[in-house]
């Protein structure tokens, strides 16, 4: 009997005796998880997958009239992608997508495949609508198949090595396909980022620190590592049922326990197929059972996936200190785009100062780099510019003009406080190349997104945040949605906005000034409105003069669906025109 075989049945038999073996001993702190208390595990927002329906949506595009898209023709898909690499230079984009690292050198003939399928225990016998139509759609778009296998073989096999470490089903390693399309800079509306999508509050949880300069998030150890034992967590919690801890991992514990709690007092079943569930979760498990039905046997659905090695793509590298990226590269022999595609948790063109010091790199790259590293003073890993205060600076004006912050220059310098005088000596870390050479920093994939045109209706208009301003002050001003001005600025409606900042804005308003002064003198004030039976967004909207566009935005609503009674909502009305 195949292996497979056997660890289905084992998987079987423990769940059916109520043992939770199949999961490793859990940590003393699992009871922050174990039950329907308000955790920050809770507070996960149900949203599509960052990369994932809009990439379904380009294919779809692209399929029109042929039934294979062509491999060549990648510009749609890559303008889908949310996750701020639509217009990397073309050498980034290839980079991306090429297929790195492929050695003959394998386990056996399916190399990494062979051994994500011998780790398969879910229930793959499962032939319920939901995934019948992901599976339809997933052989009927090969070209996407192919899209993210490239875009994670950097990150596959060490993801693997991490879930089998741990004893978890491997279906587990294609999560980030469905979360992410396996993009490591993914970002969606509901301010989720990195593989495996965490949103701030739950990253910070599982240690994922974010700073000026990094976000652990999008750490490819540090990321894995907090969604696996998140996993772990949530199967613990509903006994061993990873279709369970999967819907928890989508929508949070709390809202899948609720909808057991409706099904038992309804004296219904309590497994997942069962489950009333919000729309994203019920589509959520089935794309992964899709994916899996997909991988274990792609002969069956006419796919062959792009052969993937059987061995290790990158090696951690210790530092020691700070390094700029742009040397980290030439010290390794590599384009740039690849230290940011493998250490994509950096935001600017230097690790974080604080650590951790460490680099992935290529593993043919990885012994170059250490001898490269070993030969280098630490003080010359990282360029410094001696400066002299003049009159009328300050540590906010010299971390615009030096690109840093004002937290680097004090502690850089250690000062006990914001206060330099004239004439004072200061040591900034600047970067050693132009900011173009950083394709892939934080600053650049935003450059390239605000400076995008297509596709986008309205006036480019340039907007320097000032104190107060709000995203639902902007898009009223310019009459566009808040959802378009966040995601036009590389953000999430959630973020916060920075007086200074500047956003880009496609507005539909001809007169921008009037719109702003309109809305000054305005007297806006925030509403909470339950609503009633009969009522929808159009007479809601007339009731209190406003869009029913705005009302949408407001509330992340889908217009297209009706309101339910008691629904609450909340309203941002002008008193002087409201009733």
């Amino acid at each position: 009997m195949p292996a497979k075989k056997i660890s289905t049945l084992l998987l079987l038999s423990a769940m059916s005796s109520g043992c939770s073996s199949i999961v490793g001993s859990m940590p003393d702190w699992v009871a922050l998880v174990s039950g329907e208390s308000d955790s920050p595990l809770e507070s996960r927002e149900t949203n599509p997958a960052a990369g994932d329906e809009a990439l379904k949506a380009a294919v779809a595009e692209n399929n029109k009239g042929q039934d294979e898209p062509q491999a060549a023709d990648t510009t749609a898909l890559d303008s889908a992608i949310d996750p701020e690499l639509q217009q990397t230079a073309e050498s980034a984009r290839e980079k991306l997508d090429s297929a790195p690292g492929n050695s003959a050198n394998t386990r056996d003939d399916d190399g990494l495949w062979g051994r994500l399928r011998e780790g398969f225990a879910l229930d793959h016998s499962v032939n319920n609508e939901r995934v019948r139509a992901q599976l339809d759609w997933y052989v009927s778009h090969r070209a996407y198949i192919n899209r993210v296998v490239e875009r994670g073989r950097r990150y596959l096999y060490h993801i693997i090595e991490q879930v089998e470490a741990r004893g978890l089903p491997t279906e587990l390693a294609l999560l980030p396909v469905v979360e992410s399309a396996f993009d490591p800079f993914a970002y969606s509306h509901g301010r989720a980022a990195g593989l495996w999508q965490f949103i701030p509050s739950t990253g910070k949880y599982f240690g994922l620190t974010q700073s000026w300069w990094h976000d652990d998030r999008r750490d490819i150890l540090a990321g894995t590592d907090a969604a696996l034992t998140y996993l772990e967590r949530l199967s613990d919690r509903f006994d061993g049922d990873f279709t369970l801890a999967l819907a928890a991992y989508n929508s949070g514990g709390g809202t899948v326990s609720s909808a057991m709690r409706r099904s038992r007092n309804a004296s219904k079943p309590t497994d997942f197929w069962s489950l009333e569930l919000p729309r994203e979760t019920r589509h959520y498990v089935p794309k992964l059972i899709a994916l899996a039905k997909i991988f274990d046997n792609p002969e069956k659905y006419g796919i062959e996936l792009p052969p993937v090695p059987d061995q290790p793509y990158f090696e951690v590298v210790d530092t020691g200190s700070q390094i700029d990226l742009a040397q980290a590269a030439e010290l390794a022999g590599l384009d740039i785009d690849e230290i940011y595609l493998l250490n994509p948790s950096f935001n600017r063109w230097a690790t974080n100062p604080d650590g951790p010091h460490r680099l992935l790199v290529p593993v043919d790259s990885a012994e170059q780099f250490r001898r490269g590293i070993a030969g280098l003073d630490p003080k010359q890993r990282v360029t410094w510019e001696d400066y002299n205060v003049v009159s009328g600076d300050s540590l906010l004006k010299l971390s615009h003009q030096f690109n840093t912050t004002v937290d680097v220059i004090r502690d850089v310098n250690s000062l006990d406080s914001n206060i330099i005088r004239v004439g004072q000596k200061l040591m900034i870390p600047v970067a050693s190349r132009s900011g173009s050479e950083y394709a892939l920093s934080a600053a650049q994939r935003l450059q390239r997104k605000q400076s995008r045109s297509a596709g986008r209706d309205g006036t480019r208009v340039e907007h320097q945040v000032q104190p107060g301003d709000t995203f639902w002050d902007i898009a009223r001003d310019h009459r566009v949605s808040v959802r378009q001005v966040a995601a036009w600025n590389g953000m999430a409606p959630g973020d916060r906005l920075m007086p200074g900042q500047k956003l880009v804005i496609w507005s539909k308003t001809a007169h921008k000034s009037t719109t702003v002064a309109s809305r000054r003198n305005g007297v806006i004030r925030k509403v909470g409105y339950q609503v009633r039976k009969g009522d929808s967004l159009a007479a809601i909207a007339s009731r209190f003069a406003v869009n029913v566009s705005d009302i949408a935005s407001w509330n992340d609503l889908n217009t297209s669906r009706y309101l339910q009674p008691g629904q609450s909502l909340v309203l941002y009305v002008d008193v002087r025109n409201s009733p």
